[in-house]
């Protein structure tokens, strides 16, 4: 049997990396080797190959602590004895690296939303885990649904689930300890964002009015 051999697109991208960005950057990696990192946002966004936070916000190594899910959503604190990776890297970074912002990034043409808002007559997955994950989104659905038919028709429904699970997901994060402490004395920073794929726009939340305004690039 012929042992599958490593993605030649992916070697070809290390060799690029290796003769351009690593040797530009040799003295950051190897201080980020050396002293640990240190960044001062997390971002927690979806796993969806087209939206990566360190291309939207040009960001080098050591920057930022990411962590990526389907559909950028953010459980409740449930400490149950069960796996939670997203918790973990939530806990991880404000309690040992010690995170100044943490900013929840949506983005369009997301597809577990899609999934969440259109998902038919079959349940939205056959499989053992997405959708008991996408039912995190529920509450911005139901948010989404009892607003009047005409409310979001200029933004359209699909958007407005995906700002509304935005809003959903930071009630989410305010129901950690650790992250509602550090918020109360103001130490901590959450924020809300949005970027469309197809335009390049970023879209940032205002926690007091609780809408979304576009950034002004340039």
């Amino acid at each position: 049997m012929t042992k599958p051999s490593f993605p030649g697109s992916l070697i070809d991208g290390y060799r690029r990396f290796h003769d351009g960005r690593l040797e530009i950057e040799r003295a950051r990696y190897r201080e980020l080797a050396e002293t640990g990192q240190k960044p001062q946002t997390m971002i927690i966004g979806c796993c969806d190959s087209r939206a990566a936070p360190e291309l939207i916000f040009d960001c080098g190594p050591g920057e930022l602590f990411v962590v990526r899910n389907v559909a950028n959503l953010v459980p409740p604190y449930s400490p149950d004895g069960d796996f939670h990776g997203t918790s973990a890297a939530l806990e991880f970074a404000v309690q040992v690296l010690r995170v100044k912002h943490i900013v929840v990034l949506g983005h369009g043409r997301c597809g577990g939303i899609e999934a969440a808002l259109n998902p038919g007559d079959e349940p939205l997955s056959p499989g053992d885990f997405i959708g008991k994950w996408m039912s995190l989104a529920e509450p911005a659905l139901a948010e989404l649904n009892a607003a009047p038919p005409d409310a979001w028709t200029e933004t359209g429904r699909q958007k407005a689930l995906e700002l509304l699970s935005v809003r959903a997901s930071i009630a989410n994060l305010l129901t950690f300890p650790c992250v509602s402490i550090l918020h109360g004395r103001q130490r901590l920073d959450v924020h809300g964002a949005w970027f469309d794929i197809s335009t390049g726009e970023l879209w940032t939340l205002d926690s007091a009015s609780g809408d979304f305004h576009q950034v002004k690039a340039g």
